[in-house]
């Protein structure tokens, strides 16, 4: 008998993690890697924070925390949403938990049955049909066209709704293409899920990176779903480990029953030093760094276009780009492949976001500097024409 649980057979294996352990190795024999894989942004936490967390130790505020989180920050969490997104929220909702992983672990272990399906678009997050496994459920991927902005549609829902499905898991804006939900069409889909007494987990991760229009939660359309949140991607604090969820009242005690006793607590000194997060110095710094963002995806879009790596819909959000190599390619794994190694440039093929679209599609993230990404762009454009050589194609006026 084998002493690994079967579930682990059935998790995806996560790409973008395994690319960037080859890019290491890399960087470790001396190469100069441009990393547009992994979706870490360049930026860290500002000094307000950092000063915050540093009096929090000093005052020896490293203890336990309630399970849920403590509560000024809890607080903090309900009037962002009220005063950013017109959402109502009661801070007893709001749950801060060890990133947004800890949050999409609490609740599909809190409100999943081994046999659920829960639906999600094809392209998706990798990760985040693992948490619906480890849940003893079942992710369905449905292929999401590029008319479709890559996401799932109320009507989609409707057709592949079926007497085992839970709910539906979405992204807006998504992970690994960029795109929101249009605010009409999420209406639609929160309305289909409610006639079916279903349930939404909604991740709202890149919410605050939004560029060409105020973002939307869903919470402000309907308060009675899940939302999962993070400090790590708006608030620039990744290996802070520390998010959120804001869930329906009733499911509260099912959360903080797993919570206290999987979790114990999130990182106490981070969550001190998170709730100067929402400062007014603080936003005005996140702010100047979204326009930084959406600087970098709007050098970034013509620039692709030009090198005939076509964006089939252009990201909204986040700091992802989903490019088409067919041009080039057929196989993605071994385009990112080659363009690591001849190029020293990262990228992360298809395959991590679903079958569907895995054999022609890349994710590029725009999380590193504009300087690394005119690199990155002059290094792909001598790697773009070998390319296009070895398959005997035209390729006019690639080179700039």
């Amino acid at each position: 008998m084998s002493r690994i649980a079967n579930r682990i057979e059935e998790a995806l294996t996560f790409q973008a993690v395994e690319v960037t352990k080859t890019a290491q190795k890399l960087k470790e024999q001396g190469q100069d890697i441009i990393s547009l894989g992994i979706g870490e942004p360049d930026f860290t936490a500002p000094a307000i924070v950092v000063e915050t967390l540093n009096h929090a130790a000093e005052a020896g505020l490293s203890g336990y925390s309630p399970a849920l989180g403590i509560a000024p920050l809890r607080a903090e969490i309900a009037n962002y949403y009220k005063k950013r997104f017109g959402a109502s929220v009661n801070p007893e909702q709001v749950i801060i938990t060890s990133g947004a992983s800890g949050a999409l672990s609490l609740a599909c272990l809190s409100t999943l049955n081994p046999g659920d399906e829960i639906l999600m678009p094809d392209p998706a997050y990798p990760a985040n049909s693992n948490f619906i496994i480890c849940a003893g459920a079942k992710p369905r991927l449905i292929p999401c066209t590029a008319e479709e902005r890559f996401q799932l549609s109320a009507e989609k829902i409707i057709a592949n709704w079926n007497s085992n499905t839970r709910g539906i898991l979405i992204a807006s804006p998504s992970n690994p293409t960029g795109t929101s939900v249009d605010a009409e069409e999420l209406k639609k889909i929160l309305k289909a899920v409610k006639e079916r007494n279903g349930l939404v987990i909604m991740d709202e991760i890149y919410l605050g990176l939004s560029y060409d229009h105020d973002p939307v939660s869903a919470l402000a359309i309907d308060p009675d779903i899940i939302v999962i949140n993070s400090f790590s991607k708006y608030f620039h604090m990744t290996g802070w480990r520390l998010g959120w969820m804001i869930v329906p009242e009733d499911i509260v005690p099912a959360v903080e029953k797993l919570a206290s006793s999987l979790c114990i607590c999130p990182p106490t000194l981070a969550q001190h030093a998170a709730i100067t997060c929402f400062t007014d110095e603080a936003m005005a710094i996140y702010e100047k760094r979204r326009l930084a963002f959406k600087e970098r995806r709007d050098y970034l879009l013509p620039e692709l276009e030009r090198l005939k790596l076509n964006v089939p819909v252009a990201p909204d959000g986040a700091f992802y780009i989903y490019a088409d190599i067919s041009y080039y390619a057929d196989n993605s794994e071994k385009f990112a492949q080659d363009l690591l190694n001849e190029a020293g440039v990262v990228v992360i093929p298809g395959l991590d976001f679903g079958p569907e679209h895995a054999s022609r599609m890349i994710r590029i993230s725009y999380a590193t500097g504009l300087d690394r990404l005119k690199e990155a762009i002059a290094r792909m454009e001598p790697f773009l024409q070998n390319q296009a050589n070895k398959k005997s194609i035209e390729l006019p006026q690639i080179l700039s």
